[in-house]
């Protein structure tokens, strides 16, 4: 079926002429027909919509006219991000039919590159903790993580070949790991916030799903860009995200292994699959101990994210308290308690933190590292425990989730891989490069 093709051979199909957007399109919708009234990974679908903007770019591939990196090919949105087509609800009752005057910067770069705005995924409330009720592809009696649920659940049922979510702490490398996807975090400030609900303007950053390295890749090369109503949006050259999940590493990359102390909360079975990765690596991966003030990193991370919470939405918080959920009231609350010199505080520790790392990448290509506690929990149990993303979230280090794992109950467990700010292309090689040497491991018997 043409939805289960990747985004980049789907996009080549079109430009060739041997698949048309909207036979892909509907593929793409018949599939979200079948299996979505279980899964319900979609907030708003307009279907005429979607294949009006499908036969849009097929009439424009069959003038001959430019097409674009995305032509004809279908995106699933979270369902925070800003469309003027769609009505953007931010997973909460607070704003239901809220229809945005204008489009999210990201959109715009999407539409510009040729791609089929398909429609909106679910988002836990205001894209923090309190569950959708999206189900995990895999088992629908499991979470498939938060807040960017809809959209890892939407690309990993097949419904959509892309989808964009974002992340505060673990919002898109989490459920990426729970539902089998691909999921990248670019550096901070690669792809402007514009249009999208703010929660924390120092932590929120945009992220992607995909079900290929090449894919994830592709389409934050798509999105990014400098926009100055950005203020972490950067005006510098992007690093070249597709070229660097293709290329061949000169030199085999030194990895690196931190042992955290939390990493006493992974599962059995993710411990053993991930030893058993960093085994396979052998001598290119060298095991460090951290200090204090990295494992301090999480608190820092609570301090500013709780603070700017409460700040950007004060005005909802006090005018809608009744329709909040008891999952955030009470987090809303201790926010509020946090005084503006330990907010400062935090802020010069994560500046502090991102030069440490700056030093650090010199002498090491990527960090290898878990991207959650193990398989996805059961529904009615939260969507995970974000800690195994917190620090890299908070210094803004582009970061990647890889589908490598299978649990115990025969669930996704992802591995976890995070690079040097600014070198995303790097990060993506090194990927490309660890995928060829475990499937090499896998070939010869010398690991699974």
């Amino acid at each position: 079926m043409a939805n289960a093709l990747s985004a980049v051979e789907a996009a080549r199909k079109i430009r060739d002429g041997t698949l048309s957007s909207i036979d892909l399109v509907k593929a793409c919708l018949a599939r979200i027909d079948e299996t979505d009234g279980q899964l319900k990974a979609w907030t708003h679908l307009d279907a005429e919509h979607a294949l009006s903007q499908a036969g849009e770019m097929d009439t424009i591939r069959r003038a001959g006219r430019p097409v674009g990196p995305l032509h004809g090919v279908p995106v699933g949105l979270k369902d925070i991000i800003d469309t003027v087509d769609f009505p953007t609800e931010r997973g909460t009752p607070i704003f239901a039919g809220r229809k945005p005057a204008s489009d999210a910067a990201l959109v715009e770069r999407l539409r510009e590159a040729g791609a089929v705005i398909l429609g909106k995924t679910a988002t836990t409330e205001l894209a923090f903790m309190h569950p959708a009720e999206t189900c995990n592809p895999h088992d629908p009696g499991r979470s498939p993580g938060g807040s960017s649920s809809g959209s890892a659940a939407a690309v990993a049922a097949y419904h959509v070949p892309l989808a964009i979510g974002t992340q505060t702490n673990g919002s898109v490398i989490r459920p990426a790991a729970f539902c089998g996807t691909y999921g990248f975090k670019p550096t901070r400030g690669v792809i402007s916030r514009r249009g999208l609900l703010r929660t924390s303007k120092s932590l929120d950053q945009v992220g992607v799903f995909g079900r290929t390295l090449e894919d994830v890749a592709l389409l934050a090369d798509v999105i990014g860009g400098y926009d100055p109503s950005d203020d972490l949006s950067y005006a510098r050259p992007r690093p070249k995200m597709l070229e660097g999940s293709r290329a061949e590493a000169a030199i085999p990359p030194d990895l690196v292994w931190f042992d955290l102390p939390f990493n006493d909360r992974l599962g059995a079975d993710t411990r053993a699959g991930l030893d058993e990765v960093v085994d396979t690596l052998g001598a290119r991966v060298e095991r460090v101990g951290v200090s204090e003030n990295l494992t301090g990193l999480v608190d820092v991370h609570r301090v500013i994210q709780e603070y700017e919470l409460c700040h950007h939405l004060e005005r909802t918080f006090a005018e809608h308290w009744d329709l909040l959920s008891p999952t955030i009231r009470p987090i809303v609350e201790r926010g509020r308690t946090i005084g503006e010199a330990q907010y400062a505080e935090a802020l010069e520790i994560m500046a502090s933190s991102g030069a440490f790392f700056e030093t650090f990448f010199r002498d090491y290509d990527a960090v290898i590292a878990p991207s959650a506690a193990g398989e996805a929990p059961e529904l009615g149990g939260g969507t995970g425990d974000p800690v195994f993303c917190t620090i890299w979230t908070l210094c803004g280090l582009p970061s990647l989730n890889l589908p490598l794992l299978v649990g115990e109950h025969g669930l996704p467990i992802g591995v976890q891989l995070i690079g040097a700010a600014e070198e995303d292309d790097r990060l993506l090689r090194t990927a490309n490069w660890l995928l060829q040497e475990l499937q090499s491991g896998v070939t010869s018997g010398e690991g699974g």
